[in-house]
C-alpha cells in the first residue's frame, strides 16, 4: 500500500526487529552498582552512592507470536493476562541396573487454544530439562534462556540424592520452566510445548527427530573455528554489553560467596546457641536462689533460637537462590554473546572471501545477504531481550534484598523484645523484695 512502512526482516527469535527501547546497553547499570572492594572479607557489598534503584527504567516487551490471542491483546491500564501455569513437584527416585535418577512431576494448566487440553501431567528427569534448554538455544541463539541448576553440587561430601539437594533442584527447575512460560517468545516454542505435554515415549521419539550426531559435530567444529577467528569490529553497544557481563559476573559471584559464608557462619552460631538453653535449665535446678533468673535466661535463649532458625530459613529461601540464579545467568549471558559473535564472524569471513574473490561470487553474495539478515535479527533479538532481562534482574534482586532486610529487622525486634521483657521482669522482681532492716 502507498505510504506503508517497509517490513522488517523476519527473525527466528520472534522478537520485533529494532526493539531496543532507546536506552543503550551500557545504561543498564551505573558503574558503581554492585561495586565491591577487592577484599572478600569486606561485607559492604553496595557502594554508598548507588543502589539498585538507580538503574534506568525499561519498557516490557509484548509477545509477538500469533499463537495466543490472549497474550497478544493488552488494553491500556489492564494487567498482563497469564494463561500458562506450571508446577514442578513430587520428586521420585528411580533405581535401575544401569543408573539411579530422580524424576519430577510437571503439571501444566492453560487456557491457550493451541493446547489439546487445559491440563497436563508428565514426569521429567534432569536430562529432559537439559534437552529443552539446548533446543531453545538452538532455535533462539541470541535470546537469554533461563539457566538450569548445576548437574552436580560438590561441597565436601554432599550426597547427590539427599533431600536438601533434591528440594533445591526441584525449586530451581520450577523457576526455570516458569521463566520460560513468562518469556514473550520462548513460551510459544514448539519444543517447550512438547516438553510440557508429551508422555515419556512421545518425548523420546520427538528427541530423535533432531539433527544427527555427525551434523551436531559439524556445527560444533564450525562454531569452534569461528570462535577462534573472532570478530573484527563488534558494534559499540555490544562491546558495552560484553563489558557489563564481565563486571556483573565478577560481582554477583562475589556476592554469592559472601552470602553463602554468612549463612554458614549464622548456622554455626545457631548450633552453638542451641546448647545454651538446656544448660541454663539444668543449672537452674541446682541453684535455688537463681532458679527463676537462670530459667528465664534459658527461656529467652530458646525463643531467640527459634527466631534465628526462621531468619536462616528466610535467607535460604529468599536471598541465596536468587543470587545464585544470577550467577548462572552471568554464564548464560556470556554464551549468548559468544553465539552472537559467531554469527558476525561467519558474516565477516564471507565478506572477506568475496573481497578477495575466494570462491563463487554469486553464491557468496547470496550467502552474505542471508547472513546480514540473520545478523540483524540476532542483534535486534538480543537488544530487546537484554532490556527484558535487565528489568527482571532489577526487580528480583531488589525484592530479594528488601525482603531479607525486612526479615532481619523483624528478627532483631523479636530478640530485643524477648530480652527487654526478661530484664523488666527481673527489675520488677528486685523492686518487690523486702529491704533489709537496719540494725
Amino acid at each position: 500500500m502507498e505510504g506503508e512502512l517497509p517490513a522488517a526482516p523476519e527473525c527466528s527469535s520472534g522478537l520485533p526487529a529494532g526493539g531496543s527501547g532507546g536506552d543503550s546497553p551500557s545504561a543498564l547499570l551505573p558503574a558503581e552498582v554492585l561495586d565491591l572492594d577487592g577484599d572478600e572479607d569486606d561485607l559492604e557489598v553496595f557502594s554508598k552512592d548507588a543502589s539498585l534503584m538507580d538503574m534506568n527504567s525499561f519498557s516490557p516487551m509484548m509477545p509477538t507470536s500469533p499463537l495466543s490471542m490472549i497474550n497478544q491483546v493488552k488494553f491500556e491500564d489492564e494487567p498482563d493476562l497469564k494463561d500458562l501455569f506450571i508446577t514442578v513437584d513430587e520428586p521420585e527416585s528411580h533405581v535401575t541396573t544401569l543408573e539411579t535418577f530422580i524424576t519430577y512431576r510437571v503439571v501444566t494448566k492453560t487456557s491457550r487454544g493451541e493446547f489439546d487440553s487445559s491440563e497436563f501431567e508428565v514426569r521429567r528427569r534432569y536430562q529432559d530439562f537439559l534437552w529443552l534448554k539446548g533446543k531453545l538455544e538452538e532455535a533462539h541463539p541470541t535470546l537469554i534462556i533461563p539457566p538450569l541448576p548445576e548437574k552436580f553440587i560438590v561441597k565436601g561430601m554432599v550426597e547427590r540424592f539427599n533431600d536438601d539437594f533434591i528440594e533445591t533442584r526441584r525449586k530451581a527447575l520450577h523457576t526455570f520452566l516458569n521463566r520460560i512460560a513468562d518469556h514473550p517468545t520462548l513460551t510459544f516454542n514448539e519444543d517447550f510445548k512438547v516438553f510440557l505435554t508429551a508422555q515419556a515415549w512421545e518425548l523420546s521419539s520427538h528427541k530423535k527427530q533432531g539433527p544427527g550426531l555427525l551434523s551436531k559435530m559439524g556445527q560444533a567444529v564450525r562454531a569452534a573455528a569461528l570462535s577462534v577467528r573472532g570478530v573484527k569490529s563488534r558494534p559499540e553497544e555490544f562491546m558495552d554489553m560484553n563489558d557489563f557481563i564481565e563486571a556483573f559476573g565478577q560481582k554477583i559471584n562475589l556476592i554469592d560467596k559472601i552470602s553463602q559464608r554468612i549463612y554458614k557462619e549464622e548456622r554455626e552460631y545457631l548450633d552453638e546457641m542451641k546448647e545454651y538453653a538446656p544448660i541454663h535449665t539444668l543449672w537452674a535446678e541446682s541453684e535455688d536462689g537463681l532458679a527463676d533468673t537462670l530459667g528465664g535466661v534459658g527461656s529467652c535463649l530458646a525463643r531467640c533460637c527459634s527466631a534465628t532458625e526462621r531468619r536462616l530459613s528466610g535467607l535460604s529461601e529468599t536471598l541465596l537462590p536468587v543470587v545464585h540464579e544470577y550467577v548462572l545467568y552471568s554464564e548464560t549471558l556470556m554464551g549468548v554473546m559468544k553465539r552472537r559473535d559467531q554469527i558476525q564472524a561467519e558474516l565477516d569471513s564471507k565478506v572477506e572471501a568475496l573481497t578477495y574473490k575466494r570462491g563463487d561470487t554469486d553464491l557468496l553474495t547470496e550467502e552474505i545477504g542471508k547472513l546480514e539478515d540473520k545478523m540483524e535479527c540476532a542483534n535486534n533479538a538480543l537488544k530487546a531481550d537484554w532490556e527484558r532481562w535487565g528489568q527482571n534482574m532489577r526487580n528480583d534482586i531488589k525484592s530479594a534484598f528488601s525482603d531479607m532486610a525486612e526479615q532481619n529487622v523483624r528478627y532483631y525486634e523479636q530478640c530485643l523484645a524477648t530480652w527487654e521483657s526478661f530484664l523488666t521482669s527481673q527489675s520488677d522482681l528486685a523492686s518487690k523484695e523486702p529491704c533489709e532492716e537496719s540494725p
